[in-house]
């Protein structure tokens, strides 16, 4: 065998060997220990990495403790849990060297100051006003002539589009429209319109059109202001006096598209009956507002992952009035869980559940999670998730970590559901910057 033959060969066994090393399960283990840790201070978290090699750990021992100890460098074996206890808020690092010797890694620790909400769970009435006049439609108006069209779409108004002032005055109030459309008609003017799509400023003139049929000046529009309908409370942070709810956006009916929420109301509702979930057709919780004289809280934001704004009380009904500590998105795991939610009246129960899948997501982004109902209670009752399910929250080893968002058309029993970290966030309640990355 010649040398160039020996290299090829020496070189293939380095390749299969280092494929063999960096498949081996206590090198997986290894590399996932991370560049960066987040802690909630005063909550233990403990870490598992199963790779047996003793290591040196040096920590500021006032901000964090491992596995009790108060000094600044202890030895540790790899291959058993670590557990770390933060005392206080702030950032420290942790230095890992091999052996003691060989430097090896050093983790940045951010520690956040300890957050416990009150759980929700209850199923909420939601009002919502648009910030403007949402287009929903068009529609053919016919003139004197016999020519049928829609000026509103002659103006390139589309679906979709919010328009937040006529004439330069703001307008959120269909009713409003009819007077505007009459003077404008009678007066041979158009209508200045500013209407918002995409996030984007526009303008167009729109002439209305008299129907020679009912005898009245038309835009050609189907156009809408309000919603309503019913959803789950997830969590209440009393410290701040704000909520949060539905995990996800409130959309138009018709048009699917988000609604800017101009002011909102969110009221006590009572189940009064279960259309069950079967494949190929997601069921509904029938409930009905109680007291809507009662207004519980406003909506001033409805965002991605639902809506939220200040609470007036503590909601009652609660399954529990004890508040619970919150979990980090990457402190989610695939295991057993639950679900607070109600299924009859106002009572709020507590059903079991599986997470069988965990998304990584170092930024705000739905669908977080994959859950699928377990308990036979909650399936015999609903077939599964139902819509008004959305927003109950879900709950892991006594924290809560996330809430319903979405089922699976073609298996009830499951669904979507996303982090409690990003709905925190937009509650106000957990700053951005707090996982040291940027929204996706």
């Amino acid at each position: 065998m010649n040398s160039n033959q020996r290299k090829r060969w020496f070189g293939l066994v380095l390749v299969f060997f280092i494929c063999v090393i960096g498949s081996s399960a206590p090198f997986q283990h290894f590399a996932a220990i991370p560049n960066e840790l987040r802690l909630f201070s005063g909550q233990m978290k403990r870490l598992q990495y199963g790779v047996p090699v003793h290591a040196e750990v040096t920590v500021d021992p006032h901000m964090l403790q491992i596995n009790g100890s108060s000094s600044n460098s202890l030895s540790v074996n790899l291959n058993d849990p670590l557990s770390l206890q933060p005392n206080r808020s702030g950032q420290t690092s942790m230095k890992v060297k091999l052996f003691g010797k060989i430097p090896f890694k050093t983790v940045k620790v951010n520690v956040i100051p300890d957050l416990r909400v009150i759980p929700g769970g209850q199923t909420i009435g939601v009002k919502v006003k648009s910030a403007g006049i949402l287009v929903v439609g068009h529609h053919q108006v016919e003139d004197q002539d016999g020519t049928k069209k829609s000026p509103g779409e002659a103006a390139g108004l589309k679906l979709g589009d919010l328009i937040v002032k006529i004439n330069g005055t703001r307008i959120n109030e269909v009713h409003k429209m009819a007077d505007l459309c009459e003077k404008a008609g009678n007066g041979k003017k158009p209508l200045i319109v500013t209407y918002k799509r995409d996030g984007k400023i526009a303008e167009t003139r729109l002439s209305p059109v008299f129907d020679a049929e009912d005898k009245a000046w038309r835009l050609g529009l189907y156009i809408r202001d309000s919603a309503a309908g019913v959803g789950t409370l997830t969590f209440y942070a009393p410290d701040q006096g704000v909520y949060g709810a539905l995990g996800h956006v409130i959309t138009d009916m018709d048009t699917q598209t988000p609604i800017e929420v101009g002011e909102g109301q969110i009221l006590q509702s009572s189940v009064t009956s279960i259309n069950k979930s079967q494949d190929g057709e997601p069921g509904e919780k029938r409930a009905h507002f109680v007291k809507e004289s009662k207004i519980l809280g406003n909506v001033e934001r409805n965002t991605p992952f639902g809506i939220f704004g200040k609470m007036n009380e503590v909601p009652t009904h609660s399954y529990s009035n004890k508040s619970l500590p919150v979990a980090f998105a990457e402190d989610v795991k695939e295991g057993p869980a639950q679900i607070l939610t109600v299924v009859n009246g106002q009572k709020v129960e507590r059903f079991n559940i599986d997470i069988v899948h965990v998304s990584k997501q170092s930024g705000p982004a739905t669908k977080g999670m994959v859950i699928k109902i377990t308990d036979k209670r909650l399936l015999n009752k609903t077939g599964g998730i139902v819509q008004g399910m959305s927003g109950s929250p879900i709950i892991q080893d006594g924290k809560l970590v996330g809430a319903v968002t979405h089922v699976f058309v073609n298996d009830p029993s499951s669904g979507y559901g996303c982090f409690i970290e990003w709905m925190l966030q937009d509650a106000g309640v957990l700053l951005k910057s707090a996982n040291g990355n940027k929204a996706a």
